[in-house]
């Protein structure tokens, strides 16, 4: 079944020095030659040229823009379509009279995500490199954007497809048990060799898994928060790291009353950063309500950079806040070394020994390398292995192998338990299906639609 020709405009809007006008379905090209006037219509040119001409509205003849259009045939296209991008300048009136050309010449208005959801449904890419694709725009760091790029090239699709192929080498064996049953060593043989390579799977879908929590960090970004008593440095810190004086910094208690969120690389990690008011007893409404939001930050947070000012002992406030989240991940960050010490250190790390502890002086940017360092070590052993590790980073794709991770163990105990190799089957099959829905092989129409709709315009 031919699908529509749709169009989309496929660059961000706003001004810009060229905006892409995109077409794909079979009537690509055909649409785009009502509208092109150049040296030689587009229906006539090799594919995968750019050609150089103007967009001209067939009914009055009016010239709308200049353009540079670009042929690509199918199948050696993004969606495996034939694919018309028009290079306009980037201005959004024009860009917007050529897209509605289109629409008026028998293109339809692509939905969200449309042009990588066809390129899934051509057999282009799979589930999980269309999803890679998304992760890829949205990545916020390089080491991000190159997990993000070996899901599209399909890193992940190689490995699931490996593991999927190893059970179907399993189910092999024991169709052979059922169809031969006869033969005693046939059954012992084939549940030890069930045990032996279903195990093997197990370990593959465990190490998918523990790459999780790290794929997720660098899809999702490290939710930290920074906190302590007011005036100890929290917003010279985050104004540190994202390098702009975007929280207030003054020597006046309380200035911050409320939450600041910015994204920051830090040796590559994207840290979703939370820069909160100052915890501490106050009588001020204002400030009272942005303490309590402090305090709900810090129950939702991954890391706490947990600041102290090294001029002051620590208070009765500090020990209690540190008390409460100690099982969590903190970093106690020691600030204004510049400063007369006045805190007892070797209080602190006796009272906090599994506590990281850091010391700055923020002003003079010093201790700050140590503590990227420690951010690191605390959720990535150091540093991030991106061209050596398989991650996995989507929901969707955890909950699925933490169901096939289920259903594995249960095809490894009902055989260590002799149960019959017909009833082991069903969990392997239920396994390779649910390793199949990771790649997209077995996936309901509405996932797939809700899926892409979570995609820009023009993607």
């Amino acid at each position: 079944m031919q699908l529509e020709t749709i169009s989309s405009i496929s660059t961000p809007v706003g001004e810009g020095a060229i905006a892409i006008v995109r077409l794909s379905g079979i009537d690509a090209v055909e649409i785009a030659d009502t509208l092109y006037k150049g040296a030689k219509p587009l229906s006539s040119v090799d594919s995968h040229t750019i050609n150089y001409g103007h967009i001209v509205d067939p009914e009055t003849g009016e010239s709308v823009e200049e353009v540079m259009a670009a042929v690509m045939r199918a199948p050696k296209t993004y969606t495996r379509e034939d694919i018309v991008e028009i290079n306009c300048h980037g201005g959004i009136h024009t860009v917007n009279r050529v897209l509605q050309l289109t629409l008026k010449h028998g293109a339809r208005m692509a939905e969200p995500g449309e042009f990588t959801k066809r390129a899934f449904l051509n057999g282009r890419i799979d589930l999980s490199q269309a999803e890679g694709v998304m992760d890829f725009i949205r990545s916020k760091t390089t080491e991000a954007s190159k997990v993000a790029n070996q899901q599209m090239q399909g890193r992940l699709k190689t490995y699931v497809g490996s593991l999927r192929q190893s059970i179907l080498n399993i189910l092999a064996q024991v169709e052979v048990n059922i169809d031969y049953p006869e033969y005693d060593d046939v059954e012992e043989a084939t549940t030890s060799f069930l045990l032996d390579e279903a195990k093997k799977v197990e370990v593959e879908i465990e190490k998918l898994l523990k790459s999780s929590s790290q794929g997720k960090i660098l899809r999702e970004g490290l939710s930290t928060v920074i906190v302590g008593k007011p005036n100890v440095g929290k917003s010279s810190l985050l104004n540190y790291f994202i390098q702009d004086d975007k929280a207030i910094v003054t020597d006046v208690a309380g200035t911050t009353r409320d939450i600041l969120e910015e994204y920051v690389n830090v040796n590559g990690i994207p840290l979703k950063l939370v820069d909160t008011a100052g915890i501490r007893d106050t009588n001020d409404i204002v400030e009272k309500i942005g303490v309590e939001r402090s305090r709900q930050a810090l129950a939702q947070a991954e890391l706490i950079l947990y600041v102290v000012n090294n001029n002051e002992p620590l208070t009765h406030e500090d020990i209690e806040i540190l008390d409460s989240i100690s099982d969590q991940k903190v970093i106690v960050i020691v600030n204004k070394l510049d400063l007369e010490s006045n805190l007892d250190l070797e209080e602190l790390q006796n009272r906090y020994p599994d506590m990281q502890i850091v010391r700055t002086s923020i002003i003079n940017s010093t201790g700050i390398d140590d503590l990227e360092d420690r951010i690191a070590e605390l959720f990535f052993d150091g540093s991030i292995q991106s061209t050596d590790s398989t991650y996995v980073s989507n929901n969707r794709h955890i909950g699925l192998l933490e169901d096939a991770k289920r259903t594995i163990a249960d095809a490894i105990e009902s055989a260590e338990m002799d149960v019959p190799v017909d009833i082991i089957q069903i969990d392997l099959v239920k396994t390779w299906e649910l390793l199949g829905e990771v790649i997209g092989e077995d996936v309901s129409e509405q996932l797939i639609d809700q899926l892409f709709s979570q995609f820009c315009l023009g993607k």
